[in-house]
Order: C-alpha cells, then sequence, then structure tokens
C-alpha cells in the first residue's frame, strides 16, 4: 500500500448502524430486515481503521447529512426522499453521529456528503487532491449504497480502489454477496480486513 492512499469509512452512523442490525428506534424501519448483532461488524471495521492508523494511512470518515429543513431534498429522488421518511441523516440529530465504537480520532478527516456517493456535494475530491491521494480503500454501510455510488465515482476518476467485503454491509445480504463477489471483483480487488491488514504489515 503506498503512502498515497486513505482509508474511507462511510456512513457509520448511529442511525444506520441500528438499522442495518434491525435495533434502536429506528427497528423495522426497514422491511425483511431481521434483528443482529452490529459488534462483530464494528469489530472487524475497528481492526481496519487500527491498521490503516498504525501503516501511517489517513482515515477519512464519510457522513451523510442533510438539513433538518429538508433544503436539499428533492421529491424527485426516491432514495433521498425514502431516507429522509424513516427519519435518517438529519444534521444535529445524535442518531446521526458517527458511531462510538470507531468514532474519528485527533487527525482523521469527517466530510459531509448530500448524496449516494461520498464525492456527492462533499468536498472530499478536495481533500483527496491536497493530500496527493490516488488510491482508496473502502468500507461502509451500505454496499448498494454509499459503496457502490462511490466506487462508480472513483472509477470515473482513475483512482486506484480496494473494496473490504466484510467491512461493508448491506441490508440484503443477498446484493452484498452479489457486488462484493461478483460484480466488483471485475474492476477492482476485493479483499477480506484481514488480508489487508497482513498486507500492510508485510
Amino acid at each position: 500500500m503506498t503512502n498515497k492512499s486513505a482509508l474511507l469509512v462511510m456512513d457509520v452512523q448511529r442511525d444506520v448502524v441500528d438499522v442495518a442490525h434491525g435495533r434502536g428506534a429506528l427497528a423495522g424501519a426497514v422491511p425483511g430486515v431481521e434483528a443482529g448483532d452490529s459488534a462483530a461488524y464494528l469489530a472487524r471495521l475497528g481492526k481496519a481503521i487500527d491498521g490503516a492508523r498504525a501503516a501511517g494511512i489517513p482515515v477519512i470518515y464519510v457522513v451523510m447529512g442533510l438539513r433538518a429543513d429538508k433544503a436539499e431534498v428533492s421529491p424527485r429522488n426516491k432514495t433521498v426522499t425514502n431516507v429522509v421518511r424513516i427519519g435518517l441523516f438529519t444534521e444535529g440529530n445524535p442518531g446521526n453521529e458517527i458511531h462510538p465504537d470507531i468514532a474519528p480520532q485527533e487527525g482523521d478527516v469527517v466530510v459531509t456528503k448530500r448524496r449516494g456517493s461520498a464525492f456527492s456535494g462533499s468536498d472530499l475530491d478536495l481533500v483527496l487532491r491536497a493530500r496527493d491521494i490516488d488510491s482508496l480503500v473502502l468500507t461502509g454501510i451500505a454496499t448498494s449504497g454509499v459503496v457502490l455510488h462511490t466506487v462508480c465515482a472513483g472509477n470515473d476518476l482513475d483512482l486506484d480502489l480496494t473494496v473490504l467485503g466484510d467491512a461493508c454491509l448491506d441490508l440484503d445480504p443477498e446484493v452484498h454477496r452479489f457486488l462484493t463477489e461478483k460484480l466488483f471483483p471485475q474492476w477492482f480487488d476485493v479483499l477480506t480486513v484481514d488480508e489487508w491488514v497482513t498486507a500492510l504489515a508485510r
């Protein structure tokens, strides 16, 4: 891994983690999501974050944030309208905070986006160019949401991409498997957290 790499931790916010695991105040907000334990996922993600910091790789957190007055919510955008309807991503809401189990540390960067991709409505591209970063390692929730949108945008920007498959999560396990086992490997490397951390230590 070069020193021009960064680890992206995307949309791992309190309410998102609860929705993905069918728990908390928003349990049941998305039909078909079964209750589960978020601890194992957060532990794997934490291992990737610790590995990046130990290797001197910048950690960039990406959060989705929408104004309380919904100024940027278009009725033509079904995805954004639906997440607002179930109560996600309102700036200033405690549930919109980054999950405390993987919270940023001093020196980490936090970027706020307004749409699916980490690049949409954010200054991520500026942060990457300022640091001469041309290689991204992606993690986050959901695989079919922010991860998919961001890899498509990253491909168009000619960035070198890697996805840590077991540090991503989706509300639909079958969609996650299709993306991480079928589609993404055609475009770039898909590794486990253990594989990536081991490679960093070499």
